[in-house]
């Protein structure tokens, strides 16, 4: 589903640089002989490219312990294994615990689809410090994504004109603009990417995953997955359940779901999370500058969207906040009860005429960075979705399904509704209706649900236990805000996922943590 608040806990980190600066990859050696038996040659990271978000090269962690980056080598096409290969960029941290304590790699998959996860698990790194006491820490750009050949759609400039745009048309012509907005991207993908748009399923990715575990040297692989990175892990699963060793789902999608499903769960899980926003500030009244109660602060940010529409506000100039910019932008501080003050401050801003700091946060969603580049985030995802996803829904079906979208979301409806059409005309057909993650006989899988995280909705986690199959999906619920629970740092949480990744207890499923 290219839904434009597509699952993404990588955006996070973006976020949180951006912020920053207004407030205030890997090598290219390639594997030696066959897929399965090359041999990785690491390396000192280098910078992130442009796709990857930019920025410096990884630092160290506290303790020393330093990044390094290598380059698999995989087939372009899975159907033929013995034909052209292309080539992943890999990074990790080695264990600090010692060889007696090492029990192998434990590969991260941060969500997106689209997030890179050789920029993202540096920025990350320290928060899992009690993990690589057991195990090297190991992430990757997935195929289509970062450095690993990245699918390429429109240029930067581009890209800002295409983020401007009417993402909830009020009228004919509105709509028309939008629909032909979203054919340019897509026939620009086309153009650009056509050679490697057909092998960016999610079913590619999880054998890229096993060719991984071989050659890291590992007999079973051990998984952490957030958000997109859930229903990789639960494809991998399905495809080889023998092969899973420990593995932790966090922020999980749910694969019983279409696409339209999935938009109409977001509507309500990012409504319910400004609900949650507002009573949060209004509790600390009269210190809440953005309204008087919960419902105030929900109908101010109504009206500014709104006012928005008719008459958008000075951004980060050139550009403009629009009410697509605006509504990204409070989406994106949802994911996180860390950046709920920037929303307030955001919203403040706003109703003072100020758009920028909404626009940061728009820009994170976006995979904008302050230099103007963009990581590939958008055009990724994009590609992943419409790979995977088999329906096609075109504007007259939008348009029929609107009323049940803004009554799930007042604020964020009609901006899930419209992303619907992303893949309308898109060059390769989808896969299926919804993921199959079914793996029976395989290693439980903790599987954590958070009761208030807007872009994955708490009842998927249940549902993808489900579907694992009896015996697999061990269900752990956290009682809180943001999109996943480890991360948070809640600490039933963590010991939780320290007790089953490092000494192979899952606790009992069901278990809760507040």
């Amino acid at each position: 589903m290219p839904s434009p608040l597509a699952p993404r806990a990588a955006a996070l980190t973006g976020t949180a640089l951006l912020l920053s600066a207004l407030l205030t990859g890997c090598g290219d050696a390639e594997g030696q002989g066959g897929p399965a038996d090359q041999r990785l040659d690491w390396r000192g990271c280098p910078a992130p490219s442009e796709a990857e978000g930019g920025g410096a090269p990884p630092s160290p962690l506290p303790d020393g312990g330093t990044w390094q980056c290598a380059t698999m080598r995989t087939p372009l096409d899975w159907d033929d294994p013995g034909g052209e290969t292309i080539g992943l960029a890999l990074i990790r941290v080695r264990s600090s615990g010692g060889a007696d304590r090492r029990i192998g790699s434990l590969v991260f998959n941060f969500g997106g689809p689209g997030g890179s996860g050789v920029s993202t698990l540096p920025a990350f790194g320290k928060d899992y410090e009690t993990l690589r006491t057991r195990y090297d820490l190991v992430s990757f750009d997935p195929r289509g994504v970062g450095r690993s050949v990245p699918v390429e759609c429109l240029d930067d400039k581009q890209l800002d004109a295409h983020f401007q745009q009417d993402a909830t048309p009020d009228d004919a012509a509105e709509r028309a603009a939008l629909l032909a907005g979203t054919r340019r991207f897509n026939a620009a993908c086309e153009k650009r990417s056509e050679r490697t748009l057909p092998h960016v399923r999610t079913t590619e990715a999880a054998r890229d995953l096993d060719l991984m575990r071989q050659v890291l040297g590992d007999d079973r692989l051990h998984y952490f997955g957030i958000s997109y990175g859930t229903e990789l892990g639960g494809v991998y699963a399905h495809l080889f359940p023998e092969r899973v060793g420990r593995a932790v789902f966090d922020a999980v999608v749910d694969p019983t779901q279409t696409p339209e499903q999935t938009s109409l769960g977001q509507a309500g899980g990012f409504q319910r999370a400004l609900g949650d926003f507002a009573a949060d500030c209004a509790s600390r009244a009269p210190d809440c500058p953005v309204g008087d109660s919960a419902k105030d602060v929900e109908d101010r940010v109504s009206r500014l969207l709104k006012d928005l529409d008719r008459a958008p506000i000075p951004g980060i100039p050139p550009r403009d906040l629009t009410q697509t910019a605006a509504t990204g932008g409070i989406a994106q501080a949802l994911y996180s009860k860390d950046f709920w003050e920037f929303l307030t401050e955001g919203l403040e801003q706003a109703y003072e005429g100020d758009g920028r700091l909404l626009m940061v946060l728009s820009d994170a969603l976006n995979g904008r960075e302050e230099n103007g580049g963009y990581s590939n985030i958008t055009a990724a995802n994009t590609a992943i979705n419409c790979a995977d996803d088999r329906p096609r829904y075109d504007a007259a079906h939008v348009e029929r399904r609107l009323p049940a979208f803004r009554a799930a979301s007042p604020v964020f409806g009609e901006f899930l509704a419209w992303g619907l059409v992303g893949c309308t005309d898109w060059a390769v057909e989808g896969a299926a209706d919804h993921p199959d993650v079914g793996a029976a006989g395989a290693a439980p899988v903790l599987v954590i649900g958070n009761t208030g995280d807007p872009a994955t909705p708490y009842e998927g986690a249940a549902r993808m236990a489900e579907a694992l199959g009896r015996g697999v999906g061990v269900r752990l619920t956290y009682d809180g805000e943001g999109h996943g629970a480890y991360d948070s740092g809640n600490a039933c949480v963590r010991k939780a996922v320290h007790t089953y990744l490092l000494d192979g207890r899952p606790p009992s499923s069901g278990t809760v943590c507040t």
